[in-house]
């Protein structure tokens, strides 16, 4: 089919923005309270201690997806998935307000720009699950494929827009980044809004039971689902370990000196990456290997945070960013197509938030531990100490789920 012929789809079309607006939002405002935290923190504490209260921002906002996922996912399986992203950027667009009311105040409080985050969490705790869980709901199964690959561009374009321009308000002043988000925020709204007003079915096609049966049953699925669990935790451990966000601040600040627009643009050679590969993805989705496409994708990841380590220069920074996110879209677009595609619709939200955990995981926990490794081995430390874990936990994953080593077609193995 032609790349764009998804977009006929109306319902998919907003969606499709819906999620992008948001994804912008949400990376635009993350950048802003990692680099006020980091700013107010180094008024009065060493590079040291500061990277470990930016990674602390990581922690609070997993700490609500980790007490929330299984239940997010049975909601999304028993509701509404429409109405529940709509609360969730309702939420969202509070949290963007407090924070402009926040920042206008003489002393920011890092107490309370914590507190924000966290609450910023529980509303990604449910909007995860209903957004992976709607999405195959919009087109004809049999483009699919072309569905996930779109709908991880979407991430991937709002992850590079989000932060260069977070960046780039954050230049003149956080307050600014705050309330672009709040602006994208109230449109993702709208978009819920427009969704909610046409006739398709957001709700799973098998009949709802008990809640915890629910939750139990999403559980045995995943643990029965051998290749779907290699993936995802495979992402989980390497990610973890080789997360570099939370320590791009260190970076941008005391050791490329590049100052808060580079910051944003650093910010967005993930994304930058991941980006042009996943519009090649939507074009050529993988069809075979799509195992070893997944590993080798992942010790790609792994070198190139090594070199990200070591390097003293901008352009080589950005270069070994933006590889590092090419790579990772491949493994983002393998996982996705195993969660959406291979299991059953009355499974997908349970399933979705299992794995949504398990990438929050390696996300705002893994920012977590690059504070914390950053506290004790240093920024460049930590860093490296993350590239080498990737690429060891990639061959300890091989031997470990030999279905995932072998995976061909992006299909469920015999069970």
């Amino acid at each position: 089919m032609h790349p764009y012929q998804i977009f006929r789809h109306r319902a998919f079309a907003l969606f499709w923005l819906g999620k992008l607006l948001t994804i912008m939002a949400t990376t635009a405002q993350s950048v802003a309270i990692g680099w006020q935290v980091y700013n107010v923190a180094r008024l009065t504490r060493s590079v040291e201690e500061s990277s470990l209260l930016v990674g602390m921002v990581g922690l609070v906002q997993f700490l609500p997806l980790f007490a929330l996922a299984l239940l997010a996912g049975e909601s999304a399986d028993r509701y509404d998935r429409r109405k529940i992203l709509l609360a969730c950027s309702g939420l969202q667009l509070i949290s963007s307000v407090m924070l402009v009311l926040v920042s206008l105040q003489d002393q920011t409080s890092l107490t309370i720009l914590f507190a924000i985050a966290g609450m910023f969490g529980v509303s990604r705790a449910f909007s995860g699950p209903a957004s992976s869980a709607l999405s195959p709901t919009l087109v004809p199964k049999e483009i699919l494929p072309h569905a996930v690959a779109w709908s991880t561009l979407s991430v991937q374009g709002g992850m590079v827009l989000g932060p260069w321009l977070g960046g780039m308000l954050c230049a003149i002043d956080p307050l600014w980044a705050y309330a672009f988000s709040g602006a994208l925020y109230f449109i993702a709204i709208v978009t819920c809004l427009a969704l909610l007003a046409m006739k398709i079915n957001a709700k799973a096609t098998h009949k709802s039971g008990a809640r915890m049966t629910m939750i139990k049953e999403g559980l045995a699925y995943l643990w029965s689902s051998k290749i779907v669990l290699g993936a995802i935790s495979l992402d989980l451990f390497a990610v973890f370990l080789g997360g570099v966000t939370a320590l791009l601040p260190v970076y941008a600040r005391d050791i490329l000196d590049v100052g808060a627009s580079g910051f944003g643009l650093l910010r967005s050679g993930p994304a930058l990456g991941g980006g042009l590969v996943t519009l090649v993805l939507s074009v050529r989705p993988i069809r075979r290997h799509a195992g070893p496409w997944m590993l080798w994708a992942v010790v790609v990841y792994g070198i190139a945070t090594i070199i990200f380590a070591e390097s003293k220069t901008v352009w080589l920074s950005m270069g070994m960013l933006v590889l590092l996110g090419a790579a990772d879209s491949v493994s983002v677009f393998v996982r996705q197509s195993l969660v959406q595609i291979v299991t059953p619709d009355h499974m997908r939200g349970r399933v979705s938030a299992v794995s949504g955990l398990f990438i929050s995981a390696s996300n705002e926990f893994g920012e977590f531990e690059s504070g914390v490794a950053a506290r004790l081995l240093g920024p460049i430390g930590a860093v490296l100490f993350g590239g080498i874990g990737s690429i060891v936990i990639t061959g300890l994953w091989a031997k470990i789920f030999p279905a995932l080593r072998k995976a061909d077609k992006l299909v469920a193995p015999e069970l």
